[in-house]
């Protein structure tokens, strides 16, 4: 087979697995592959003959049932199917086996894998299966680890996908990693500790001789960099502004650490034959990939690497590009569900980059210094190379990307060499690895001084908004374009211009667009207005609802300024809107207290008692005791917001003047049908977390479309849709 043939073949397999994206993708390859094969040969005489393409188009044929068979789903007795509305609600207590060490969540819970066997009092006890991803408050989880047996009291619940556009899509997380459910434990009993040897001990004794020699947080930053981010805890502000400057690669073990420890070891066992040689690279891979845990970034380093030790041993010469898809293909065939991980697409694409963009790159740096043109050439050609996906993903850019990486580059590398000869020593003596870690405090120190330094710089996380697979596609095919193609490396500022238009595009479209979203909270409800490029917020009083819900929103909406922000709920407390000051400026608040000092302080702040306009959307005050009411118009779609009154506070509501809307949005079970009657709606937007049957009966009655957040997910109105829902159940209920 030749070496062209197996990589038809391969990209056939990945492009397979794709393709499951699209209902009939499949069949589109497969007969793609066939015309592919009757008209290639016309252009390009040496292309394969058609039998090859034949087998190209089965194999992806065939990619797309087999990504299908290996969808995880929950077996007969997995814990996942005894869950009900009732049993939610109810305590349990679920006996298993912690399969993880645990970790600190953004909500500081400590979160760790269990392996159910056993529940009470539903089950009535009998066995069972299945994988809980279960949080406990922290001091609970204080002396768990891996092996043990243990009992945890708790609430079971079911994952709920991304209910918001953009959200985090928590059930998909949770099915990719083999589970079905959830479990909010209280208390966590220890009924029978582990026994025999794993990897987390190993991992737990470097992390800790590092944190006692660097302390904290530049201990944990050593070990996140040679173990990666999932064997320690470290702290989310030091995670999120590596991530916001564009160096989150520093933080995960992968390629460059693989890359590291393989040079160390040959450079050691130079003058020794290639089987030493060999035998000690992949010995040290192999701790690599223990320590570090299976994921895909990881196991494709190692890999790879295990290539080039086997070519040292044979005596050949590896192909980079070869040995990269290949060792795709083969984690694919292991793990079919890896083509839409994030972590594995970025890890390869960011290798794609190093390998055919950087030499060409670098010849075009041959004016600098030689040990300085790669410094330069390697951030750009990865940045390049994973940019494409990160705005599909999340939407935003990080302009100082490049300049942070040629920077931060021997700082990462000290850290990283001097990081992992201190987990060496740590193994050996836990003093001398304390000690080694002691030496790296204030490089470590250095390195985070600089990050922040780019995270304070203005313009830094610029949101653009996602953009579209289509997009993306395009974008990738210029960078192809200008690495191979000789007439668009002479014309790469085209290319350049044209991936900025296209980037640019959902910034353009949001400054003509005018939108209403109602987003799925678990309190208070939350509105967010554009019209034409300015941004309104109404409500946003919760700090968890600002980190998880609306600032991921705002991001992947391209949304970098708010221009008038108003807070609905009078008596709370204005922890939300400082969480969202502190990230997006607001130039107008609308509240009845005013916001702590900061540097992002509104340039103005209203009282709520009067009228206040922006653009076409006007904003009046119709009541503020017992319970705040408010009318908004946008255009010609009016909007009465009732808040959480309830039965009686909305009788009394009728006392007053209440002026007709088309869209009522309410927090409380019930609404009056006499208040209905008088506002004459025509669409009703539920945010609490039930509507009392009567209710939906008399909407129903009055041929009133009726969505709820809470089943429907976030609510969606454009002037020429209509309503929309970012869940299945697209059509009202009525």
């Amino acid at each position: 087979m030749g070496s062209v043939t197996t990589i038809i073949w391969c990209l056939a397999y990945i492009l397979g697995l794709l393709a499951t994206a699209h209902p009939w993708g499949g069949w589109m390859l497969l007969i793609g592959a066939m015309g592919i094969g009757l008209t290639i040969r016309r252009v390009w005489r040496g292309a394969p003959k058609f039998p090859v393409w034949l087998v190209a188009g089965a194999i992806a044929f065939a990619a797309t049932f087999y990504f299908q068979a290996r969808i995880p789903y929950p077996a007969a007795n997995d814990i996942s199917r005894l869950v009900t509305s009732e049993s939610s609600s109810l305590n349990v207590l679920v006996e298993g086996r912690v399969n993880s060490l645990p970790r600190l969540t953004r909500s500081q819970k400590a979160q760790f894998w269990l392996e159910a066997k056993r529940i009470a009092p539903i089950g009535e006890g009998k066995p069972l299966s299945g994988k809980l991803y279960v949080t406990v408050p922290p001091d609970q989880a204080k002396d768990l680890h891996p092996g043990q047996i243990v009992g945890v009291d708790g609430a079971l619940y079911l994952p709920k996908p991304a209910t918001n556009p953009g959200g985090f899509d928590f059930k998909n997380y949770l099915q990719q990693e083999g589970s079905f459910a959830g479990l909010r434990g209280t208390q966590v009993s220890v009924l029978k500790p582990s026994t025999g040897w794993g990897w987390w001990q190993v991992q737990q004794r470097i992390v800790r001789s590092q944190l006692l020699g660097a302390g904290t947080p530049e201990g944990a930053l050593i070990s996140s960099m040679v173990l990666g981010s999932k064997a320690v805890d470290l702290p989310f502000d030091i995670k999120d502004t590596f991530v916001r400057v564009g160096l989150a690669h520093a933080l995960a073990a992968s390629g460059f650490q693989t890359s590291l420890i393989l040079g160390v070891v040959l450079a050691l066992t130079r003058r020794w034959s290639e089987r030493v040689q060999f035998l000690a690279g992949t010995i040290s891979l192999v701790s690599f990939v223990g320590l570090a845990g299976l994921q895909p970034a990881v196991l494709r380093a190692a890999i790879m690497g295990f290539g080039g030790l086997v070519a040292l041993l044979l005596g050949r010469k590896v192909k980079p590009l070869g040995s990269m898809l290949v060792t795709a293909t083969l984690l694919l065939v292991i793990n079919p569900q890896w083509i839409f991980n994030l972590g594995f697409q970025l890890s390869f694409l960011a290798t794609m980059g190093l390998l055919i963009t950087v030499p060409p790159l670098t010849k075009k740096l041959d004016w600098l210094p030689s040990a300085i043109a790669p410094l330069i050439a390697v951030p750009i050609a990865a940045y390049g190379w994973t940019l494409p996906l990160q705005l599909g993903a999340f939407g935003v850019l990080s302009p100082y990307s490049i300049p942070a990486n040629i920077l931060t580059s021997p700082f990462i590398s000290l850290i990283s060499l001097g990081g992992m000869a201190s987990a060496l020593a740590s193994l050996l003596w836990s003093p001398a690895g304390s000690a080694l870690a002691w030496l790296l405090k204030y490089p470590t120190q250095g390195l985070i001084a600089i990050v922040h330094g780019f995270a304070q710089l203005p313009g830094n996380g610029f949101a653009v908004g996602t953009i579209s697979v289509l997009t993306v596609i395009g974008l990738y095919v210029l960078l192809g374009l200008v690495t191979v193609h000789p007439f668009w490396q002479r014309r790469w500022w085209i290319a350049l211009m044209l991936g900025i238009v296209v980037t640019l595009i959902p910034l353009i479209a949001g400054a003509n667009l005018t939108q209403v979203n109602v987003l799925a909270t678990d309190r208070d409800p939350v509105m967010v207005i554009r019209d034409r490029g300015r941004v309104v917020i109404v409500n946003s009083n919760d700090e968890k609802t600002v980190q998880f819900t609306l600032l991921p929103f705002l991001q992947k909406m391209g949304v970098n300024q708010i221009h008038l922000a108003i807070a609905m709920n009078a008596t709370a407390p204005m922890d939300g809107w400082q969480a969202l000051v502190e990230k997006i400026p607001i130039k107008t608040l609308v509240a009845s207290s005013n916001l702590p000092p900061s540097h992002n302080t509104p340039s103005k702040i209203l009282p709520f008692n009067q009228g206040v306009q922006l653009g076409t959307m006007q904003v009046r005050l119709l009541q503020a005791k017992p319970g705040l009411v408010a009318q908004m118009t946008l255009g010609k779609q009016t909007w009465l917001w009732l808040g959480n009154l309830n039965f009686n506070q909305q009788e009394a509501l009728l006392q007053t003047t209440i002026p007709p809307a088309q869209v009522m949005l309410w927090s409380s079970a019930s609404l009056s049908p006499k208040l209905i009657e008088k506002v004459r709606p025509k669409t009703a937007i539920a945010t609490g977390k039930g509507v009392n049957p009567e209710t939906i009966a008399y909407l129903k009655q009055q041929n009133i479309s009726l969505y709820q957040t809470q089943q429907d997910g976030g609510i969606q109105w454009t002037p020429t849709s209509g309503f929309d829902t970012t869940l299945d159940s697209n059509a009202p209920s009525l």
